[in-house]
């Protein structure tokens, strides 16, 4: 399903682990989300990683006022990788260490609009693909007088999975942008359609002094004489 179909409530999301305003992901190789920031705001999320891992992050702001959020990326020791201050897009790449990384959406600038917030994880070398790759290597032996080799048939599949994961990833943003552009369109039909009430209302008023304005010159006020 489209990401801005899957809004879910915060409150909700964070019943899934104890610690308040956090929510951790599954080690999978692919993650999305979409939530809302209210005004005032700050949410924070934590992903566990391995060594020599790679952590990318996509975020995108989808909806509300000026399309803006701060974006903080915190290592496992507290330290500050990424800070993005009011930015409506960004895209993080981290080679990793054993731990927990924290990132965090803040929206305390805004004391009146609510954000909706699109963003996605993408792990690589969390270990899984090589595990299978070992798996495969045990039904290799034997196998020198084939044409093709399994590892051959191991390579060419890890290719096309590859090719498939990004064009998964590709298509997952162009509907996030997708959603964003639908936002502002209908954003400015609802701008067009009240500022064409307005100034119809205004039309109507003018209409109605001149009409006025142009019966008064005519009337005969001279008062006939007793």
């Amino acid at each position: 399903s489209s990401p801005w179909t899957r809004l879910l409530p915060l409150g909700w999301f964070a019943l899934l682990l104890p610690p308040p305003g956090t929510a951790e992901f599954s080690p999978s190789l692919d993650s999305d989300f979409t939530f809302t920031l209210p005004a005032g705001r700050k949410e924070c999320f934590y992903q566990p990683m391995r060594k020599e891992a790679s952590l990318e992050l996509e975020y995108q702001v989808l909806d509300g006022a000026g399309l803006d959020v701060d974006f903080h990326l915190l290592s496992p020791k507290g330290e500050t990788l990424v800070f993005d201050e009011r930015k409506s897009d960004g895209v993080h790449t981290v080679e990793t260490e054993e731990g927990d990384y924290m990132f965090c959406f803040d929206n305390t600038f805004s004391t009146i609009s609510e954000k909706v917030i699109f963003f996605e994880l993408v792990l690589d070398n969390m270990g899984e693909d090589g595990q299978d790759q070992e798996d495969w290597k045990k039904y290799v032996t034997g196998t020198d007088l084939l044409d093709m080799k399994l590892e051959d048939i191991l390579e060419s599949i890890n290719s096309v999975k590859s090719r498939l994961s990004k064009s998964v990833q590709i298509q997952t943003l162009l509907r996030a942008f997708e959603a964003r552009d639908r936002n502002i369109q209908e954003s400015n039909f609802d701008r067009v359609n009240f500022w064409s009430m307005v100034n119809l209302g205004v039309m109507v008023v003018v209409s109605a002094v001149q009409v006025y304005m142009l019966k008064s010159l005519f009337e005969d006020k001279r008062k006939s004489r007793t």
